[in-house]
């Protein structure tokens, strides 16, 4: 035997050995060739670097913790995570993953990784790297549950059927990760019978899901609840909607009034509250058996005296199906009143407000606050007090008094909130190189803005003092879709390449201060189709002419290009960290000269 051996294939396992006589050592690969050497030289020590435990495929709720394992096994040197394909990093905190961490115990090399608050995004293959032994772990499936969101029932909260004839309940749960299962209930008991389909979300992981129960209403079916309860790994218990059925027959028919009790000259309403299916034709008055002429709708109003006491007015109500009489003596009504009307109210932000309104009713009336557009009650008192309101709580508020089983009167009133501005704009916009390109800035302001400034590389435009270069200009304008809220529109005229690598900062001013956005400009309209490439998918094929994409349809589309296009398809990957952390050094240096320029 030689005093120096070495063997080197390529393999997983990087393994030393070395032989008695100088102890010396070197690496060697392939576990068939290890067990050889253990069968040849049984006095040969063997040394192997090798994972002793690799992350596994797992599952994980939308906001909860998960840890990949990753332990290997005498080896001292880097070990890094890659997601996608993409490297994380090194050390235990990945500054550009605040989310992420390693949890590194060198004693036993132990390098696993921890992933916070799991989001959609954590969605991914991970695989766990020691580089300098050229060791890779198996790649494991991160797979993030995502409950789905609250179910909806069409025709919810209730609907109304004809008895006898078929309909088909439907039920649409969205956003689940993996596709929701949806069961029917009614009134409590399982029903079965239903059908489903399911759309796939543009995100190509969220799955929307559609029920339909077949049903065919009976006339006792009227009044039945019918729950929808949607599920999936990330809620078991389920999530649930209700829809009550109104199911048409003939007019069922009560007759109210109120008060009860009236003195004589007072004026007197009747209710005749009705239920029918086919719709109601029409109503039908009459007093001691009289007809009275000119009283077709389901409330009579009119001034009692002495007769209506002994005489019964009757209400009759009638549809394609039949019709139901109904008589009651005479009782005193009034629905709600205004008694102070609300007025609009205008505050500054961290403001306390106050917002009265009173209504009055008999029999005593039940009086609500909400916001217009939200079924939360604010306030049951004639007072709404809002403390230290924000911008989000401008708007109308609707203050609401019904009167049970009598009537329902509501009024609005318009709070206004000063504040600083608010921008909502894309964070990255599109522009084509070489044509004439437009970067967009909303500005929704209570004041209006008193100045608005663009910032982006050497660049800084204010409307009162600033000049642009010549390819740049800025316009404002207050498109009536807006709402009122101002556009700043940059126009760059034959865009070029150093457009795109500067963040464009769009910050406006009012008497309560500043709002900011900072916008990306990306490069779109290629002159071929632009395809959205999944880089993992894309590898080199011997020709240097063409790159071969596996699309997520499974067909496979050969892009022949010119060797330039190739190169920069391939390197693409590389440089888009490199240009992405150049815009945010850029971002944070063009944020400080703006806030000394102003």
């Amino acid at each position: 035997m030689d005093k120096q051996k070495s063997i080197r294939l390529k393999r997983d396992c990087v393994v030393r050995y070395s032989a008695i006589k100088d102890g010396s050592s070197r690496p060697c690969h392939n576990e068939r060739n290890l067990k050889l050497i253990s069968l040849l030289c049984p006095s040969v020590a063997v040394w192997c670097i090798r994972f002793s435990q690799e992350p596994a495929d797992q599952s994980v709720v939308l906001g909860e913790r998960v840890v990949l394992s990753c332990v290997v096994f005498n080896y001292s040197g880097i070990v890094q995570w890659t997601k996608d394909g993409l490297a994380l990093g090194v050390g235990e905190g990945l500054r550009a993953w605040p989310r992420y961490r390693v949890l590194r115990s060198l004693d036993i090399g132990q390098y696993n990784l921890e992933i916070s608050n799991a989001e959609l995004s954590d969605d991914s293959l991970y695989e766990c790297q020691a580089t300098e032994a050229a060791l890779r772990s198996r790649r494991a499936k991160l797979n993030v549950l995502i409950p789905p969101e609250d179910p909806v029932v069409d025709g919810s909260p209730e609907l109304l059927l004809m008895a006898g004839t078929p309909y088909n309940l439907t039920c649409v749960t969205r956003g689940a990760k993996p596709a929701a299962h949806i069961q029917w209930t009614k009134d409590g008991v399982a029903v079965e019978g239903a059908y489903q389909s399911t759309e796939v979300l543009p995100d190509r992981k969220r799955v929307t899901t559609r029920s339909y129960l077949p049903i065919t209403p009976a006339d006792t079916d009227s009044g039945r609840n019918f729950t929808c309860v949607s599920s999936n790994p990330a809620v078991p218990m389920g999530k649930r909607a209700t829809v009550a059925l109104n199911v048409h027959h003939p007019p069922m028919v009560t007759l109210s009034i109120e008060p009860r009790s009236v003195l004589e000259g007072e004026r007197v309403t009747f209710t005749c509250q009705a239920t029918a299916n086919p719709p109601i034709m029409g109503y039908r008055w009459a007093k001691g058996g009289v007809l009275l002429e000119g009283a077709r709708e389901s409330v009579f109003v009119t001034t009692a005296d002495h007769s209506f006491f002994t005489e019964p007015v009757s209400c009759q109500v009638f549809n394609a199906v039949g019709n139901t009489n109904v008589s009651i003596l005479v009782d005193v009504h009034f629905g709600p009143i205004l008694v102070v009307e609300p007025r609009p109210v205008t505050v500054d932000v961290d403001s306390d407000v106050t917002l009265n309104c009173k209504w009055s009713g008999n029999p005593p009336l039940t009086l609500t606050w909400t916001k217009k557009g939200s079924n939360m009650v604010l306030s049951n008192n004639n007072q709404l007090y809002l403390k230290s309101v924000s911008q989000a709580d401008a708007g109308q508020y609707v203050c609401k008094a019904i009167v049970p089983r009598i009537g329902v009167g509501e009024t609005e009133v318009t709070l206004t909130v000063n504040g600083p501005p608010i921008i909502s704009s894309d964070p990255v916009q599109y522009a084509v190189r070489g044509e004439r390109g437009e970067i967009k800035c909303y500005i929704a302001s209570t004041p209006p803005p008193d100045k608005i400034v663009w910032a982006w590389k050497e660049n800084v435009w204010e409307k009162e003092k600033g000049t642009l270069m010549e390819r740049y200009t800025v316009e404002q304008s207050k498109p009536p879709s807006q709402g009122g809220a101002v556009l700043s529109t940059l126009t760059i005229n034959n865009v070029m390449e150093s457009d795109f690598h500067s963040p464009y900062n769009c910050t406006a001013w009012n008497s309560f201060g500043p709002g900011t956005m900072i916008i990306t400009l990306e490069e779109t309209g290629m002159e071929e189709p632009m395809i959205q490439f999944d880089w993992s998918l894309v590898r080199r094929r011997k020709s240097k002419r063409r790159a071969e994409v596996d699309l997520p349809c499974k067909e496979n589309i050969i892009l022949k290009h010119q060797r330039k296009v190739f190169a920069n398809l391939l390197n693409y990957r590389k440089d888009i960290q490199l240009v992405q952390y150049t815009h945010e050094l850029k971002s944070r240096e063009r944020n400080n000269q703006l806030i000394k320029v102003l």
